[in-house]
């Protein structure tokens, strides 16, 4: 019996990405013990270790992920996890900053997680997060429940001009524009860089 085989997945930061992985999975016989975001367990008694790895590269190549082969790389895909699970419950409150939230949860000084995530990602952590905020601006526009200045309080600017400021460096546009468009472009979490 083979023991339980781990795999960290780059680009998968998102929830529908979840759901089809382990489908096809377990139409290979491949049994997922657990699937978080960016983290694979399996087990398939009947198969090697050797035809387990196969399968599972098979099947997240065909999904355009990949597994992660270097420890530098699975800490840039946690640190992507870390700041999309922020923004999953509003309002978002910091506690503390995101350098501080990073590098406690990772167990790393920020600067080298800094450095490490510039140099593959080509985009700094910050610039990242803010880019993932302006794609939950985009969101709670489309849904039409909450105004402007309700929106930077959600997702804790220090004021609606931060946010707007923002929002067309990003996008190139004013959140009104966007509001009034009627061709709304928003990416998934995992193809913001």
């Amino acid at each position: 019996m083979t023991q339980p085989k781990e795999f960290w997945v780059k680009n998968m930061v998102c929830s529908r990405c979840l759901k089809v992985i382990k489908q096809e999975l377990r139409e290979l016989g491949i049994i997922v013990l657990s699937l978080e975001l960016g983290k694979l367990l399996v087990e398939a008694p009947e198969l090697s270790d050797a035809q387990i790895k196969q399968d599972v590269t098979k099947v997240l190549h065909a999904n355009d992920f990949e597994i992660v082969k270097s420890e530098e790389d699975m800490l840039v895909e946690r640190i992507k996890i870390i700041l999309i699970e922020q923004l999953v419950e509003l309002p978002l409150t910091l506690k503390v900053k995101t350098s501080e939230h990073l590098s406690s949860s990772l167990h790393r000084d920020y600067k080298a997680l800094s450095k490490l995530f510039s140099s593959k990602e080509k985009t700094t952590i910050e610039k990242y997060f803010i880019r993932l905020k302006i794609e939950k601006v985009k969101e709670l526009i489309q849904l039409n429940q909450l105004s402007f200045s309700d929106i930077g309080y959600v997702l804790d600017y220090s004021s609606v001009n931060h946010l707007s400021r923002q929002f067309k460096e990003v996008m190139g546009m004013s959140m009104t524009d966007y509001k009034n468009t009627e061709n709304w472009k928003r990416n998934f979490y995992d193809e913001i860089i």
